[in-house]
């Protein structure tokens, strides 16, 4: 199942974050103290994307936005990673602190200088010869000319890849609102319980049929993944690893689908890339390679 890409450059929009990740090292005792590992880490969605891109050798861009003077400490920390950071004069960078608890995780976020971030700040330069417009988490709800973000970048022969990364905020935005706001892609990647909000089934082979876009790819956790391309489903299972922290395993599983689709254009080699490197990011704490 290949349709090889002719270019090979991905440029990423979305959130670039600050996370404090808490892993108690027992249950959380209410109204005293509990013996914890807390990490500060860089995150957001599409950060963490073109963090693992640029790991994995891939050409790739990232526009972002983030806090007065954060700029430069964000950029060091994109590693192969031509970043495009913009710096709002008054709002800091976007934090969420992150408790880990086992397979699940509780997110308390502050979007901070991601609110603002405009998608003219992907210019037309920048879509010249991509071959993958990627946009990621809570960006996709800002309503600040995604749109015409999306159609321009269709215009400039970009596909356009959309992961929400959080069924809670599709379901604050409303789903029709949200499916309306994506109709313009060409590849989404959504989870179990992100499928099942946006169409109301349940199998994830009802689910990615009923996904209105030719290239759907439905990532099942330790089930591992379901692509439905054209049609046509496959299934690919989960890489066997220690789960230390789930956080950005979505993301990680992005760049490497993304990475091999662009270099390939094979759906099947892309999804078992894909979770491989998720089970890279599970492995460590923090979002990033």
């Amino acid at each position: 199942m290949a349709s090889q890409p002719s270019r090979q450059r991905i440029v990423c929009f979305g959130d670039l974050i600050d996370d404090v990740v808490v892993i108690p090292n027992g249950p959380v005792r209410d109204d005293t103290d509990t013996p914890s590992t807390i990490r500060f880490r860089p995150g957001g969605s599409a950060a963490n994307t073109a963090a693992w891109l640029g790991t994995l050798g891939a050409d790739v861009d990232l526009v972002a936005s983030v806090g007065r003077g954060d700029g430069p400490r964000h950029a060091a920390q994109l590693e192969g990673v031509r970043a495009h950071l913009s710096e709002h004069p008054e709002l800091p960078t976007g934090t969420i602190v992150v408790l880990v608890d086992a397979q699940r995780r509780h997110m308390l976020t502050e979007r901070g200088a991601n609110a603002a971030l405009d998608p003219a700040a992907v210019t037309d330069a920048l879509l010249a010869d991509a071959a993958i417009l990627h946009l990621t988490g809570h960006t996709l709800l800002n309503e600040l000319g995604l749109g015409d973000l999306i159609e321009r970048a269709r215009a400039a022969g970009v596909a356009v890849s959309i992961s929400p990364g959080s069924a809670g905020f599709i379901g604050d935005y409303g789903v029709e609102a949200f499916s309306e706001a994506i109709a313009g892609a060409s590849l989404v990647f959504v989870s179990l319980e992100e499928g099942r909000l946006l169409t109301g089934l349940a199998a994830p082979a009802d689910i990615a049929a009923a996904l209105p876009f030719d290239h759907v790819v439905l990532t099942l956790g330790m089930d591992g993944v379901l692509v439905s391309l054209h049609g046509e489903q496959f299934t690919v299972p989960a890489v066997e690893t220690t789960v230390v922290d789930p956080t950005g395993a979505g993301d990680a599983f992005c760049a490497g689908y993304l990475a091999e689709w662009v270099a390939s254009g094979d759906a099947r080699a892309a999804a078992s890339r894909g979770t491989e490197v998720a089970a890279r990011a599970v492995a460590t704490v923090g979002a990033r390679p």
